[in-house]
């Protein structure tokens, strides 16, 4: 049974405050700054990245770079978006909030390995405990995606290393169903149904569905006929695994 347990990655952003930093630039420059900023707040991205274009002109600031990559990411122009945070990085390499939109773009663009680079550089900086849980969160979500790549290409080990790196990062529900599901399928039961367990734990966007199919297939393996129907019972209640969970209830006699 194949299920897509990746389909609630929503990366996280670091928010630094723009108020007051037109002030720091030169005049001309910091009045497009803002004018492109209004216009990006209203999703005018070609208007805005016409005016960090302009800005550009004027002052090579790191921030306005950074904008201008906000803005093409939103267009979803992500090469050149890519190209944006570079430049911002290169005026100054310890920018969270670029590292973290480099890491975001890379991920965008299924560069998982390069994403994970970017946003470990934030772990290994003088951010705060705050930024540090956020970014955590994203290297989560991109060991999940490497992971869950492995085990399409057939590389179990490295498919369940990444996916073990994620929960490590952050205890990510859809990672630990990934888990669970791929160890109950090369009959690690013990080790699954701890996975599933931890996915309904910890779970935020998955349904609950997932986990108790998994403990059942488990279940079922170990021998325990009772706590495999009691928890393919529990399965079959979620629309989208009913009819494998009705199915291997109509298994166990």
């Amino acid at each position: 049974m194949k299920k897509n347990s990746l389909i609630f990655i929503v990366l996280l952003t670091l928010g630094f405050s723009l108020v007051g930093i037109a002030q720091e630039m030169k005049p001309e420059a910091g009045k497009l700054y803002n004018e492109g900023n209004a216009l990006l707040k209203n999703e005018n991205v070609n208007g805005a990245i016409e005016k960090y274009n302009a800005a550009l002109q004027i002052e090579k600031d790191y921030r306005i770079y950074y904008q201008k990559g906000v803005a093409l990411k939103k267009a979803n122009r992500l090469e050149e978006a890519k190209t944006a945070f570079e430049e911002a990085l290169k005026l100054n390499s310890n920018f969270e909030g670029g590292l973290n939109a480099l890491g975001g773009v890379y991920f965008s663009m299924g560069n998982y390995s390069a994403a994970i680079e970017n946003f470990e550089k934030i772990l290994n900086s003088n951010a705060s405990n705050a930024v540090k849980q956020k970014v955590k969160k994203n290297i989560s979500l991109a060991y999940a995606k490497l992971g869950n790549d492995y085990l399409a290409s057939g590389d179990v080990n490295k498919g369940i290393e990444f996916l073990k790196k994620a929960v490590d990062n952050d205890n990510y529900d859809a990672a630990y169903l990934s888990l669970a599901k791929v160890y109950s399928e090369l009959g690690k039961y013990d080790e699954s149904i701890e996975a599933a367990l931890n996915a309904l734990k910890y779970r935020s966007k998955i349904t609950k569905g997932g986990p108790y199919y998994y403990m059942g297939i488990s279940y079922k393996g170990k021998g325990d006929m009772n706590k495999a129907k009691e928890n393919f019972k529990l399965a079959s209640a979620d629309p989208t695994y009913k009819k494998t969970a009705d199915y291997e209830l109509g298994n166990i006699k």
